[in-house]
């Protein structure tokens, strides 16, 4: 979607957009919109569109109301999203080319302005890179939008917002690509590209660097599969010098079977994004590197795909951490938990961060617990979980603080290991944080983002058709901003 500025409407335009408050139309428009907005019953909520036809200057112009609630409203800003998303979900296939939006009919500031566009681009976003054969009312039509009216300042608050719709598109694409065509050695290299002259600094370990360093969870979970496994850690020092980063950790399987715990067949195609969280890390990397965050940050992705072959980690399995700490696998379908095992310790021990944050699509429990409307947040810090939750509220990739503690940990002990990769069938996805904090070195402020029933989604949501959802992206661009560059 290219968006571009103009001082007046374009002569040619056919397709004009205003967006309009709750029960506030303009008095500029023409009778015939505003008594067709009434007749439609359009009162201006979040998301409504209305449409109508005037002749303006010798021409017929399809005109859109795009609905954005309250003026002073709390939600604001993820209203006005809405209504740019509304319009993109309208007009993408409608055989319209270009979208003229006419702002000067509204009273934005430039922030609220850019997240009209912002709303518009992500939800204008598609992969149709396998479709062959749409008819012509399912091809996306809709590529231009010029601005005009637009408040003073909107321009650079777009800039900044570009970039993290840039993140949030990239984070996208990960997700949808089929395990073929992304697995860990692509997915890094399809970063490398994306990255490139940023400034990022982009260090890769393979298989042999992995097993001198002693990565025994994170190379078992991967043994069964043809495709080598990959670490890939991406390092940004826009703040500070000498300050420690913060660590965004993303678990990376771009594809689970399950290994010898094998799924089930039926929906098992899903498990291509089971590298969600990876694709978390890697979008807020692009974001925060193409606004040239000043914040010194290093994001890193475990990479694997979990194969049954022959050579597939068994159940009862004992391995050893890159930690030293032993597990028994008493499960080969809980191997993301053993993948963040080591990347978390090589993490620390590589960049001791002053705060780590990592991000998986974990366990099942969690839509069972929380079902598709926020992520599991599980955390050793007040403080950190905090911010993340602020985060979350602001850009609408919310969160449920979930508790960790003594109790549960005592679930995963393991009779001839130090622990177990699963509990009992209760309290999975605590369980599974217990786990991962058992890697968690001198009590560094860690919090765990189980996003299971985030990363996807079976219906179009606020700014994102059915698919992948970009979660998360936004929410670390948000953190970064309130707690590093404020």
């Amino acid at each position: 979607m290219q968006i571009t500025f103009a001082d007046t409407l374009p002569t040619d335009a056919t397709l004009i957009a205003h967006v309009v408050d709750r029960d506030s139309l303009p008095g500029t428009l023409e009778r015939t919109l505003s008594e067709g907005a009434k007749a439609n019953r359009f009162r201006g909520t979040p998301g409504q569109v209305s449409e109508g036809y005037v002749e303006r200057d010798g021409k017929v112009r399809r005109v859109a109301l795009a609905g954005a609630g309250a003026a002073d409203a709390d939600e604001r800003e993820a209203n006005l999203e809405k209504a740019g998303a509304a319009l993109a979900g309208k007009y993408l296939c409608s055989g319209e080319t270009a979208l003229a939006l006419d702002l000067s009919t509204g009273d934005l500031s430039a922030e609220q302005a850019a997240a009209v566009l912002l709303g518009l681009r992500l939800r204008a976003w598609r992969w149709d890179e396998y479709r062959t054969m749409q008819k012509d009312e399912q091809k996306k039509t809709l590529s231009t939008v010029t601005v005009v009216g637009a408040p003073d300042g909107t321009r650079e608050a777009w800039t900044t917002a570009a970039a993290v719709a840039e993140g949030v598109e990239f984070a996208r694409e990960l997700v949808t690509e089929p395990a073929n065509i992304l697995y860990p050695e692509s997915f890094v290299e399809r970063c490398r590209e994306r990255l490139e002259g940023t400034g990022v600094e982009i260090v890769v370990l393979d298989d042999a660097e992995m097993e001198k360093l002693g990565m025994g969870a994170l190379l078992g979970v991967g043994q069964g599969s043809a495709k080598p496994s990959r670490i890939l850690a991406m390092r940004l020092t826009g703040g500070a010098q000498g300050e420690k980063p913060v660590a965004f950790v993303g678990k990376g399987v771009t594809f689970d079977s399950g290994g010898i715990s094998i799924k089930p067949g039926a929906g098992m195609e899903d498990m291509k994004w089971d590298m969600g969280g990876a694709a978390v890390v890697a979008g807020s990397m692009v974001a925060l590197a193409k606004r040239g965050a000043k914040a010194n940050v290093v994001g890193i992705c475990g990479l694997v795909e979990n194969m049954p072959d022959g050579n597939a980690q068994r159940p009862g399995d004992v391995v050893t951490t890159m930690s030293g700490q032993t597990v028994e696998v008493i499960n080969t379908d809980a191997e993301g938990r053993l993948v963040l095992a080591d990347v978390l310790h090589w993490c620390q021990k590589t960049y001791q961060p002053q705060r780590i944050v990592d991000f998986a699509t974990l366990t099942g429990a969690m839509l069972i617990a929380l079902g598709h409307e926020q992520a599991g947040l599980f955390s050793n810090d007040d403080a950190l979980a905090d911010d993340l939750l602020s985060a979350g509220r602001q850009t609408g990739d919310k969160m449920w603080r979930m508790p960790i503690g003594p109790a549960y940990d005592k679930l995963i002990d393991s009779p001839i290991a130090d622990m177990k990769n699963v509990g009992p069938r209760v309290a999975g996805s605590i369980t599974a944080a217990q786990f991962l904090q058992r890697f968690i070195l001198d009590s560094t402020p860690w919090a765990h983002c189980d996003i299971a029933g985030m990363a996807w989604s079976d219906k179009p949501g606020r700014t994102w058709d059915k698919g992948a959802t970009g979660y998360g992206v936004r929410l670390v661009d948000r953190f970064v901003r309130d707690t590093l560059e404020s």
